[in-house]
């Protein structure tokens, strides 16, 4: 059980936690919410021990092992499958150990340990892992030196998904997933057999994935029984009741007020105004919660344009002369809401370069509207913002003969309000960030929006807010989302990203998650022939073969800490009565070894037959 017990801190004089209290029983997955800047981040740190406590004090049981994702995984040259083994530092320091030790007793309590941990079956799991977050076989087994830095830091996940601490701390972990990746982080945490406490702004996740809601707000912490969605109900009737009754009392306070105003000064009122004065004193003010302003996005309207506003046909594109997609037959019109589905490394961000006229077509023809505008915003434009020049700056830029009332006219239009449009971009949050971002991709009212996961950065309200925008936009949207609650709101039509080419896909998104979650073969009717099954590459069967050494590896040294024991329990000794005892301990070890023994066998021949099903694939 984590309790919190009023805690107090303070970040560069602002409070953060004023007696703040809440308690997470064991086993519960609790969804952390609140707006940017509350201190979700600072809480995870104090629970961590990494900051110190002005007042107050947190409590776990005192073996509880917390764990987080780390910030970086360093590129070094070992394989994604072995960087996510050693995360597990207890069972990587036994395997280490059974290496070297000779005593026969140390060696039955190494395997009995191993046993206990699930250990022969840890690769097996930790591949799991890495597959539903996005790395097949062949991905698994290079090194991390291989890999930019988002998908990096989905290798750390796995890390500490795979060490299965004993309250696990995720802060924003969808926002270096793609669709797929985060609909099976949803579906992993629900079967974490831990305590987990998640930040997050994606509604989906908070309704799925966690059975409580802990809310930051007014430097306090509140918990709500129940998903997301129960939480925004109970809230909104707490916030409606806290209204009526700030309401009431200033009703109240106004007609005390004015009896002391009439009377105070009256020698024959003096004496009931000032009793009104003290009934006022009395009056304990109701603090409303603070509420997170809707701060709305203001879209410029375009143009209507003839349909299709673009088109393309027989296309191919890709880079290097090598396709990426091909046999491209697309039509986008100016009311469509497109979404894009398929795993990373499919071709998402490839499609959306070619219909922004960012990448040309190898072949085939692409049919634009001569007076279409388009729209790009990409994750990483957030990072290409001038860190030295404000808001205002990055506007005058672009608008040079708007006078400064209209630019920060249209700044406020989408939220960034007075102080932030002269605050520099290094020192915005990552959510004004995202805004000014948006505001730019925008700005000259496009025909067509291209947004690749535009909620990263933003809290529930503004996701809300963002929801709210693009329903009212009269042009052309697509989205690359991992966000599931902001494409089931906008998204009218889906385009399946997959195996080379981009078609219409039928089902509704609840299908699609379906589908991922159970390994199925698509229900969708797809117009493209059936695949014919992928040949093994040259990595993958690289790695099949190191499976196998591993397994055969594991399997000598089982068999010789086997015949140890059996060397043991042929002692004639150990069978005298004064050692009944110790004869049932040594065959309760022996016992727990042939288990591991039988399973490591398993694993060895389902190693074996992986390889030498691919082998006769590629023969």
């Amino acid at each position: 059980m984590l309790t919190i017990s009023d805690i107090s801190y303070s970040v560069e004089g602002r409070p953060l936690f004023e007696g703040a209290s809440a308690t997470i029983p064991d086993g519960h997955k609790v969804g952390l919410v609140g707006r940017n800047g509350t201190g979700k981040t600072t809480l995870f740190n104090l629970i961590k021990g990494e900051l110190t406590l002005e007042g107050g004090s947190i409590s776990l049981p005192s073996r509880a092992r917390i764990g987080g994702v780390a910030q970086e995984v360093p590129g070094n040259e070992i394989s994604l499958l072995n960087t996510v083994l050693a995360a597990d530092t207890e069972r990587a320091a036994l395997l280490e150990e059974s290496t070297t030790a000779t005593d026969p007793d140390r060696i039955a309590e190494i395997q009995t340990r191993l046993n206990d941990i699930d250990a022969w079956s840890a690769e097996a799991r930790a591949a799991s892992i890495l597959r539903g977050l996005g790395f097949d076989s062949a991905a698994q087994a290079m090194p991390c030196s291989a890999f930019s830095g988002g998908w990096r830091m989905r290798v750390a996940l796995a890390g500490v998904l795979f060490a299965a601490p004993d309250l696990l701390l995720l802060d924003e972990p969808t926002n270096y997933l793609d669709l797929e990746g985060a609909i099976w982080l949803e579906n992993y945490l629900v079967k974490y057999p831990h305590t987990v406490i998640v930040i997050s702004h994606d509604r989906g996740l908070l309704n799925r994935s966690v059975q409580s809601i802990l809310h930051l707000e007014d430097r306090k912490l509140t918990f709500y029984s129940g998903p997301y969605d129960t939480f925004a109900k109970t809230r909104a009737a707490r916030l409606a009741n806290a209204e009526a009754e700030a309401k009431k009392q200033n009703a109240r306070r106004a007609h005390l007020q004015s009896y002391v105003d009439r009377f105070r000064y009256k020698a024959d009122k003096a004496r009931q105004a000032q009793s009104r004065l003290k009934a006022i004193a009395r009056l304990e003010p109701i603090t409303r919660p603070q509420e997170a302003a809707l701060k709305r996005f203001s879209f410029p309207e375009p143009e209507e344009l003839s349909p299709p506003i673009l088109r393309v046909e027989s296309g191919v594109v890709g880079y290097g002369g090598k396709s990426v997609l091909s046999h491209l037959d697309l039509r986008i019109d100016q009311d469509d809401r497109i979404a894009l589905l398929g795993q990373n490394g499919q071709g998402k961000s490839t499609l959306a370069k070619l219909i922004s006229d960012r990448l040309k077509p190898m072949a085939g023809q692409i049919f634009r509207s001569s007076k279409l505008r388009i729209g790009y915003f990409a994750q990483h434009q957030v990072d290409e913002l001038y860190v030295d020049e404000t808001p205002l700056d990055h506007l005058r830029r672009l608008r040079p003969s708007k006078t400064p009332a209209q630019i920060r006219a249209i700044l406020g239009g989408f939220g960034i309000g007075a102080e932030q449009a002269d605050t520099v971009v290094g020192r915005l949050s990552g959510g004004q960030k995202a805004r000014l971002s948006l505001l730019l991709a925008t700005l000259d009212a496009p025909h067509l929006l291209i947004l690749d996961e535009p909620t990263n950065h933003l809290d529930i309200e503004s996701r809300e807010a963002l929801v709210e925008a693009l329903t009212a936009y009269s042009g052309a949207v697509i989205l690359v989302s991992h966000d599931m609650h902001l494409l089931s709101l906008v998204a009218d039509r889906l385009w399946l990203v997959k195996g080379g080419q981009v078609q219409p896909y039928d089902e509704d998104l609840d299908t699609y998650r379906a589908f991922l979650l159970s390994g199925e073969k698509a229900q969708a009717k797809q117009k493209s022939e059936k695949p014919k099954p992928k040949r093994a590459s040259r990595d993958e069967i690289l790695a099949m073969k190191a499976e196998v050494r591993k397994s055969e590896t594991r399997l000598e040294k089982l068999n010789e800490m086997r015949d140890k024991l059996a060397s043991k329990l042929a002692d004639p000794s150990l069978y005298e009565d004064t050692r009944i005892g110790e004869l049932e301990t040594w065959n309760r070890k022996y016992a727990e070894l042939m288990e591991a023994l039988e399973r490591a066998e398993a694993l060895w021949v389902s190693a074996e037959e992986k390889l030498e099903a691919a082998l006769k694939q590629t023969a």
